[in-house]
């Protein structure tokens, strides 16, 4: 894999990354009882998005990582994934 692919593979797992670690510990205004004139409750306390953003660079890391481990060092591939649904198109053979 090139570098600019693994860079493609890093940016895109990045922001799915992203979306599933963003509401972890988000704590919202009515939870604190402080809610600000002219927002909703559910408005997010205060920011957060420095600790999403790190969370999600190590977790992506992490997670390429292992990727690298999986393809680079026991040299498996897609190809190797077995078929989850048989082949119906050949017949057995009496």
């Amino acid at each position: 894999m090139s570098w600019v692919s693994f860079l493609a593979l890093f940016f895109i797992t990045w922001w799915v990354v992203l979306f599933a670690i963003l509401p972890f510990s988000l704590r919202t205004q009515d939870e604190d009882d402080d809610v600000t004139l002219g927002t909703v409750p559910s408005a997010p306390r205060g920011p957060h998005m420095l600790r999403a953003v790190l969370r999600t660079t190590i977790v992506t890391m992490v997670l390429l990582g292992i990727f690298y481990g999986i393809t680079r060092g026991l040299g498996l591939g897609i190809d190797d994934i077995p078929h989850i649904v048989p082949d119906f198109s050949q017949r057995p053979e009496n």
